[in-house]
C-alpha cells in the first residue's frame, strides 16, 4: 500500500500552504514573504501539478506558537463537526513527505512510509504538531493527505494567528477558486483561536488591501 516516491499524492493544506508562494519555500527553499526562517525545500523542487479546491470533515483551529510567523498555528481535528476549507496540492509522495519532513522541523530527505495513514486512515508518528499523518478520501483515484496534531481541538490552548499567517491562509484559500472573499473570510475569522480576535472586516482587510 505505501507508495513509490514518484506517485502523486494530493497534499492536502488548510494552513498557510494553501497560498503557492508560501508553499514554494518548502519545495524550492528559502525564506517566505515576512516569515524568520529559511526553509531547505524539497529534493524535487516542481511545483505543483495541480493544485484544488477541497472541503474535509472536521474543523481547523490555531494553537501552539509558531516559530516562522508568531502567534498560532492551523490544526486540523478530523474528529470535530464542522468542514476545512483547505486547498489540494498534486504533488509527489516524496515531495510530500519533504514538505512534512520542514513542518516537523526534521531534515527532509527520507521518504515516509505512508502505509497506515492509507490503510487506517491516520499515523501518528511523534507526540509533536504536524506529527500525525491523515488520509482524508481521495480525488481523481489518488489520496488525499495532511499531517496536523495527535491532540484533539479542546485539548489545547487556543492561541490567535498572526496577521501574515492569516493573509497567506486567507489569500491561498481565495486564489484556489472554490469560495469568494465573504466565505473565506467568514470562516476564518469564525475559527477556534481567531474567533473574537480576528473579525470578518479583518480578514477582508487582508485580502482586498484595505486599511
Amino acid at each position: 500500500m505505501n507508495p513509490g516516491p514518484a506517485a502523486r499524492v494530493w497534499y492536502a493544506s488548510y494552513g498557510s500552504n494553501t497560498h503557492l508562494d508560501r508553499l514554494a519555500a518548502y519545495i524550492r527553499g528559502g525564506r517566505p514573504s515576512g516569515g524568520a526562517k529559511e526553509c531547505p525545500g524539497c529534493r524535487d523542487p516542481a511545483m505543483p501539478a495541480r493544485s484544488v479546491p477541497v472541503e474535509l470533515p472536521g474543523a481547523m483551529y490555531f494553537a501552539t506558537e509558531s516559530l516562522m510567523w508568531g502567534g498560532g498555528r492551523a490544526f486540523y481535528d478530523p474528529h470535530a463537526s464542522g468542514r476545512v476549507l483547505a486547498r489540494a496540492h498534486l504533488v509527489t509522495a516524496g515531495q510530500f513527505s519533504d514538505i512534512a519532513a520542514q513542518e516537523m522541523y526534521r531534515e527532509p530527505g527520507a521518504d515516509l512510509d505512508l502505509t497506515q495513514a492509507l490503510t487506517r486512515g491516520r499515523d501518528v508518528l511523534g507526540d509533536g504538531r504536524y506529527e500525525t499523518l491523515v488520509c482524508a478520501g481521495r480525488v481523481d483515484g489518488m489520496p488525499v493527505l495532511t499531517f496536523t496534531a495527535p491532540w484533539g481541538m479542546d485539548d489545547v490552548r487556543w492561541v490567535p494567528p498572526a496577521p501574515a499567517y492569516v493573509r497567506f491562509l486567507a489569500s491561498g484559500l481565495l486564489s484556489a477558486g472554490g469560495w469568494d472573499v465573504e466565505e473565506v473570510a467568514a470562516y476564518v475569522a469564525a475559527c477556534p483561536g481567531a474567533l473574537g480576535h480576528w473579525s470578518e472586516r479583518g480578514v477582508t482587510e487582508l485580502l482586498t488591501g484595505g486599511p
